[in-house]
Parts: C-alpha cells; sequence; structure tokens
C-alpha cells in the first residue's frame, strides 16, 4: 500500500509540473499546442560532475558552451521567424555527392509506448551495417524542436508519406526534441510518453509508416553537429542506406524543393 500511495504522489506531483510546462509553452505559442517547454530554457541550470570540478578542459569546455548558448536566444530565433517565416535557407537542390556527405549523429529515440532504439536505422554506434535487411535505402527526418515548426514539417512529411506510402525501402520519422530535464526524468517522462500515445492517432495505412517518436536528454551537441540554430524552425533530413545526410530543406516546403526531395528519395532508391 504505501509502495503504491508514493507512486501516487509522484505520478501526481509529474502531472502538476506537466500541466504547468504546458501553460508556460502556451503563453509563447498559442497558436499549436505543444507539451515542451520554451527552448530558450532548454539550457537550464546546469552542473558539472563532482569528478570534473578539479578539470580545467571540462570547465573551459562549459564556460565556451555557455557563451555560446548566451550569444542567440529566444528572441533572435523569434526574429528570424518573423523575418523569413522560418526559411532559414533553401533546400539542396541536387543530393549532396555521398563523398562529402556528413554523417547523422545516433540518436536514441523513444516510441509513445517506451520502446527506445537509435537513428538511423542500423547504427551500431559510428558503424552503420547497410546489408541487414531492416535497413532502408532512404529515410526521411522531421526534426522539431518547438510547437512552431509541427505545420513545416508537416509540409514535408505528408507529400513524403503520400509519394512513397507503398515503399518498403523507405521510412519516415518525426522527432520531437525535449530538452527540460524534469520532462527526461521518470515517472514525468512515462506520463508525458502516455500523454503523446493518446493524442497521436494512427493513420497509416501503407507499407511506409508515419512514425512518431521522441528523443529526450541534452542535445547540445547534437545540434551543434548537425547545425541547427535557430529552434523555432522545422528542419528535415534525408538520409542514405549508410546515415549519411544526403540533401535538407528548412521550415515549410514550397514545391520546387518537394519536387527536389521526391526526386532524391527516388534516385537514393535506385543507387
Amino acid at each position: 500500500m504505501w509502495r503504491v500511495q508514493r507512486f501516487t504522489n509522484q505520478a501526481s506531483t509529474a502531472r502538476r509540473a506537466f500541466l504547468s510546462s504546458r501553460k508556460q509553452s502556451s503563453n509563447h505559442d498559442s497558436s499549436t499546442f505543444s507539451p515542451f517547454p520554451n527552448p530558450s530554457n532548454s539550457t537550464s541550470i546546469r552542473f558539472l560532475d563532482i569528478y570534473q570540478m578539479g578539470n580545467k578542459d571540462a570547465i573551459d569546455k562549459e564556460r565556451a558552451r555557455l557563451k555560446d548558448e548566451m550569444s542567440r536566444g529566444y528572441f533572435a530565433d523569434m526574429a528570424d521567424l518573423k523575418k523569413n517565416g522560418g526559411k532559414i535557407a533553401m533546400a539542396n537542390k541536387i543530393l549532396i555527392p555521398a563523398a562529402v556527405a556528413a554523417k547523422f549523429p545516433t540518436l536514441e529515440v523513444s516510441y509513445s509506448d517506451g520502446k527506445t532504439f537509435k537513428l538511423p536505422i542500423g547504427s551500431d554506434g559510428d558503424v552503420i551495417n547497410p546489408n541487414k535487411t531492416d535497413v532502408p535505402k532512404a529515410t526521411l527526418l522531421c526534426l522539431s524542436f518547438r510547437a512552431s515548426s509541427q505545420a513545416m514539417n508537416d509540409s514535408w512529411s505528408k507529400p513524403f508519406l503520400s509519394a512513397f506510402s507503398d515503399s518498403k525501402d523507405v521510412h519516415l520519422y518525426e522527432v520531437s526534441f525535449v530538452d527540460s530535464w524534469l520532462l527526461s526524468r521518470n515517472p514525468v517522462k512515462w506520463l508525458l510518453l502516455r500523454m503523446m500515445k493518446k493524442s497521436k492517432p494512427t493513420e497509416n495505412t501503407g507499407a511506409l509508416q508515419r512514425q512518431f517518436v521522441y528523443s529526450f536528454g541534452d542535445h547540445y551537441y547534437f545540434r551543434k553537429e548537425v547545425k541547427i540554430l535557430n529552434l523555432l524552425t522545422g528542419y528535415t533530413l534525408l538520409l542514405d542506406k549508410f546515415g549519411r545526410i544526403r540533401w535538407q530543406g528548412f521550415g515549410a516546403a514550397t514545391e520546387e524543393e518537394l519536387s527536389t526531395l521526391l526526386s532524391s528519395t527516388s534516385h537514393l532508391l535506385e543507387e
């Protein structure tokens, strides 16, 4: 009985924290619901591990990170969003040559049922075996750090889903990032995933599935590696079977960019 009561108290605390974060988020972006807090707070209070307190390199690295993150915040991102509508750059007009394409860093994600796996599919650390049967020839990733980017990602993912609905060699993932330390802890994380499971309807009938996944934790170095700066816009990446970034788009899709994305995907399927 004591354990049940303790869990009930934890769940109640988690729910109050979640509702509080939802209210704060709605104040910044009332047009689109998001359970995730303001990205400007994603680098909330952080502490070095005890064993690193005397490590000069670790301290210098943390100072450099703090300086970098303080140089750009929510208001700078919002100014860009108002200026260009999230279109921080135009999409690639051709496939990035495989010889110069950067590898997508390994990213752990979770389904709403709590099951975790790593992207790109087939990744084992820095190695990807393209000969595995479950490794797709092309993978579209729609990355979102804020609710404002959801409609932008939809402009890519929905036409993509329609064009390749019968393909078993293509994967589609919409990745939502949760940087908040609180929302990344259990049982808050568990409750959040349960709510997401109820809010995401099943709309896939073909071979290609539109899969919604979530990545929890500190994503600073991931963002640096993928060159993600503005957290209010959407990022769309097309990966080949080796996990290399062969094409990328930003913000909302234009007809010309969609055409390039679809033709680039078809090219990867033929490689």
